[in-house]
């Protein structure tokens, strides 16, 4: 990891209080990075999404396994990682929610969702036998939140009359 990056981990229990948990950690990382209220949006439903496959289709809802969430912050893009403790997946068997057959299904819905809100998506082999879903989202324009203590956060305050 390079000595301008941020990094930020966490191990989350299976749970469905889980899913909020980590859009929100990842919400005030986006915020201090310099993203707009648009790109928040984005960022916080594909961590939704993400942990929530995590936690239904990777660890199949069981108690026992974990989800591991890590942001890392560069220079110039925030990378969100989302690793569960189940079989894994290929990608590629995802069915296209597009495709007229499954228009009604709600099966690969938020993989589409994650690749059309981020600007790199992939899923790997995870290190504890299941999947990581990787995704990762330009810092906007002259935001570097790496260059000072102040976490990207360039907002000068009011004072209220």
């Amino acid at each position: 990891m390079a000595p301008d990056t941020k990094h930020l981990e966490v191990t989350l229990e299976t749970h469905v209080e889980s899913v909020n948990l980590a859009e929100e950690m990842c919400l005030r990382v986006a915020e201090s990075a310099g993203f707009g209220e648009d790109d928040c949006y984005r960022i916080g439903m594909s961590v939704r999404e993400g942990v929530i496959n995590a936690f239904h289709y990777g660890n199949q809802e069981r108690a026992d396994k974990k989800i591991h969430l890590a942001v890392d912050l560069t220079p110039d893009k925030m990378i969100i990682h989302v690793l569960d403790e189940g079989k894994g997946f290929d990608l590629s068997s995802v069915p296209d929610p597009l495709a007229q057959e499954n228009l009604l299904s709600t099966s690969g819905r938020g993989i589409f969702l994650m690749r059309a809100f981020m600007d790199e998506f992939n899923v790997v082999p995870g290190r504890t036998g299941g999947a990581e879903i990787i995704m990762s989202k330009k810092l906007p324009s002259g935001n570097d939140p790496t260059a000072n203590n102040q976490g990207g956060q360039n907002a000068s305050r009011q004072q209220g009359a």
